[in-house]
């Protein structure tokens, strides 16, 4: 496809696309745009059934870079929370493949939803990068298009070329992030205000008071993952959404990467692994990308929280501006000082019909979604320890 001077092609694989183009435009300080995430993607069964780059190329150079997650039978049952899920058990028994819908994500399906082009694109780009998604929709039979956990500021300038092509717009959970600006722990922590402050100070003497537990940060983890799959699954079925489920060899290629800084907090009781956060670094930025927790001591040790501190001592030793911790028990993360950072949705559908139904039912539905998802943090009333309401 060639238009205003583009030329538009799908590639199938992020092999496909030189290293060097990759950093010259994905996000410098974001660790879940680094190749070695989409490469351990590809390498594994977390969900979609297949990968796609759309790339512009302007005089021979690429320009833009849309990265797409294919499920050719997604399963709504799996990522809608507890109260939907109820409602749509008597389809699930009865007619279970109307549960199952073809549907295309733009952008992350890990991380925060971005379109990797200078910045912003000139709307030449977006109109013709929005045109060949909803045509590689179609060619590859997939009726719900979703660009996926965008901020406000990524997705103003696709906004034209989305509204002219039917797209509309939907809230997502928000994405949870903790600026970095002291030197130390201890600064960070005489920073915080006075109650989380003290919460924090009386979490860690918790942990300490159990000298069976010690934490270890590891750079090499390999002879540990086993453990640390066996870990993420339990936090996993405690989940209200799955949209993706990240797997041994996810976790084994991510592992094997030798370009992206990635160092496992590692909890263990005695020799036994009871907890883990998986950090990954680039740039200025660190992301707590995944979480294991032991339950039958997670509660009494707050496993979780002292973690997320080993973390959090990390990223400042490490320099970075700030560390992400993703859409998660935002209530604890509130109290580590974190920020909600806006996301939201662009959807569509290629029929008019079930598009005029989603329009007119999903806003709606996504606004209380996310209204009882940040509650707790709304509130201040407690979350269950280390219990996620999203998947991500």
């Amino acid at each position: 496809m060639e238009r205003s001077g583009y030329q538009v092609e799908v590639l199938s694989g992020i092999d496909s696309l030189p290293p060097e183009v990759w950093q010259r435009l994905a996000p410098a300080d974001d660790p879940m745009w680094s190749r070695a995430v989409f490469g351990a993607m590809e390498r594994s069964s977390i969900g979609p059934d297949g990968y796609a780059y759309l790339t512009a190329r302007r005089d021979g150079e690429v320009a833009a870079v849309l990265p797409l997650c294919l499920f050719r039978e997604l399963r709504l049952d799996a990522v809608v929370g507890p109260r939907e899920r109820r409602l749509l058990a008597p389809v699930r028994r009865l007619l279970p493949r109307l549960l199952r819908v073809p549907m295309l994500f733009c952008g992350n399906l890990l991380g925060q939803g971005h379109l990797l082009a200078p910045d912003p694109p000139p709307p030449e780009l977006c109109r013709l990068l929005v045109a060949a998604t909803l045509g590689f929709a179609r060619r590859q039979r997939l009726g719900t298009v979703v660009f996926k956990d965008f901020t406000p500021m990524e997705l103003d300038p696709l906004r034209p070329a989305l509204e002219s092509s039917g797209f509309f717009f939907l809230p997502s959970l928000p994405d949870t992030e903790l600026p970095l600006a002291r030197s130390s722990f201890e600064e960070y922590l005489a920073a915080l205000p006075a109650r989380p402050r003290r919460n924090a100070r009386a979490k860690i003497r918790r942990f300490q008071a159990r000298p069976e537990l010690r934490i270890e940060v590891l750079d090499d983890f390999a002879h540990l993952l086993p453990e640390v799959l066996a870990l993420y699954r339990q936090v996993m079925d405690r989940a209200d959404q799955t949209l993706d489920v990240l797997d041994g060899p996810f976790f084994a290629a991510l592992h094997a990467d030798g370009e992206l800084r990635r160092q496992l907090v590692a909890c263990f009781e005695g020799e036994r692994l009871v907890a883990f956060l998986l950090c990954l670094f680039t740039g200025g930025g660190a992301t707590g990308a995944r979480i294991g927790l032991d339950y039958r001591i997670a509660h009494d040790a707050r496993l979780y929280h002292n973690v997320h501190y080993a973390a959090i001592r990390l990223a400042i030793a490490a320099g970075c501006e700030r560390i992400r911790f993703a859409q998660t028990a935002y209530e604890p993360k509130l109290e580590l000082g974190c920020h909600l950072v806006e996301q939201g949705h662009a959807m569509t559908h290629l029929r008019p019909v079930p598009r005029a139904i989603l329009r007119r039912l999903l806003p709606a539905a996504l606004s209380a979604a996310l209204a009882r998802a940040t509650k707790a943090a709304r509130t201040g009333r407690p979350e269950k320890e280390g219990h996620r309401h999203a998947v991500r």
